[in-house]
């Protein structure tokens, strides 16, 4: 993948991430408020002031995740983002990561 093609899915990826969070805030499934500044989102639980922070990174072509229980480090592989330790979907394991930081059982797959 060039640097241009990752930075354009890295994009999309963060909008998607950030629109789900925006819906589950306007249900009133979680209390959330999102931030964004360049390639870095950052997801505050109004609730207990926790916060998932993802961001892109473009020399290694990576998603990175920091949730309360720990940091993350996604690769493409074929249309999905994957842990490169364990090998978890991204969406799953951020609907995880959210449900035990806000309390409430979510899905952003």
């Amino acid at each position: 993948m060039t640097e241009s093609e990752f930075l354009d899915l890295a994009e999309s990826t963060l909008n998607r991430i950030e629109e789900a969070f925006d819906r589950l805030n306007d249900e009133d499934t979680l209390d959330v408020e999102c931030k964004r500044s360049g390639n870095v989102l950052e997801i505050e639980f109004i609730d207990n002031g926790t916060k998932i922070i993802v961001n892109s990174q473009a020399p290694l072509q990576e998603m990175w995740v920091a949730a309360r229980s720990g940091g993350f480090h996604y690769k493409r592989v074929g249309d999905e983002w994957r842990n490169t330790r364990d090998d978890s979907e991204l969406f799953a394991s951020l609907s995880r990561y959210a449900g035990e930081q806000g309390g409430a059982q979510v899905s952003l797959v």
